[in-house]
């Protein structure tokens, strides 16, 4: 197994990922621009606008090579330059209901020319509402598919997710969580086609997941009052991805596109000052559920 066969395989899981989305859609298609990175590598960017359930989304593949940046190189407590490679997919969906939720995913491999690698990822949830049967069946989901690979998966990645994905500054959870996972190598118990095996069954996991909340949710009514709402958690997440995330550090970092590493923002999003939500009220639940180790499942 090279890095040029599973930088093909991400590139196949981007095709299923963009033709099963359309499908469910019904309305809008992916516009398609291939980039080259100057320091080595390039991508192949894909978004969705304006369509029936999504209002904005992109599903990108890159794979990207050259010298590790010297912020990098200190992250890692290297001294001397080594090269790098880097590829994967990465989702972000922002629908136009309010009743439908946000979804990201994120799965790659990054290699040294030193000779270490390992495999991230993960896949997470941003409702703008809470509704906590979706969160079960959510985790669920999730947790069936870690099992099948290691049962000690869910558990230690789902605390991960809660732990990755939050918002220091609200000391609030971006969503409801997921799994996530970085830096997983071989070792005694499983070997890199073990490690592979599970970030594909994760990669095919998303189309299965997110139509399932297209179909389910989108034609649910909904008042101006959740849209605006809406507007809110939407600016909730942009505070996530701009101050907190690694991806887009990294992305910036290295010179990569930023178009596409940008793409995780939403068309429009809300900031309203010091919000409080009224008493009793879904949005107050809502809020209430945006925090670390709630057990799903």
């Amino acid at each position: 197994m090279t890095k040029e066969s599973i930088s093909e395989y991400f590139k196949e899981l981007q095709n299923q990922i963009c033709a099963s989305l359309e499908n469910a859609d019904g309305k809008a298609t992916f516009h398609e621009d291939n980039w080259q990175r100057e320091g080595g590598g390039g991508g192949r960017s894909r978004v969705i606008q304006n369509g029936n359930v999504i209002e904005k989304g992109g599903v990108m593949f890159s794979a990207v090579w050259g010298d590790l940046h010297e912020k990098m190189l200190a992250s890692m407590g290297l001294t001397e330059k080594v090269d790098f490679f880097a590829t994967g997919v990465s989702i972000v969906l922002h629908p136009n209901s309010p009743k439908v939720p946000i979804i990201h995913m994120n799965v790659r491999y990054f290699e040294m020319s030193n000779g270490t690698y390992w495999f991230g990822g993960g896949i997470d949830l941003t409702p703008h509402y809470v509704v906590e049967e979706d969160a079960i069946w959510f985790h669920q989901y999730l947790k069936t598919v870690c099992d099948q690979h290691d049962e000690s998966y869910y558990p230690k990645f789902r605390n991960w997710a809660d732990d990755y994905f939050f918002n220091t500054h609200r000391n609030e959870t971006r969503g409801i969580g997921g799994i996530f996972f970085d830096y997983q190598k071989p070792n005694e118990s499983r070997n890199k086609q073990d490690l592979f095996a599970f970030v594909k069954a994760i990669g095919e996991s998303f189309a299965p997941i997110y139509t399932h909340f297209m179909q389910k949710n989108k034609d649910l009514p909904f008042t101006e009052n959740e849209k605006t709402f809406q507007m809110l958690r939407r600016g909730r997440y942009v505070e996530f991805n701009l101050v907190h995330d690694r991806g887009t550090k990294f992305g910036l970092e290295t010179n990569g596109r930023t178009e596409s590493i940008l793409m995780s923002m939403p068309p429009m999003a809300q900031w309203v000052y010091d919000y409080k939500a009224d008493k009793g009220s879904e949005e107050e639940k809502t809020l209430s559920l945006l925090k670390k180790g709630i057990n799903w499942v």
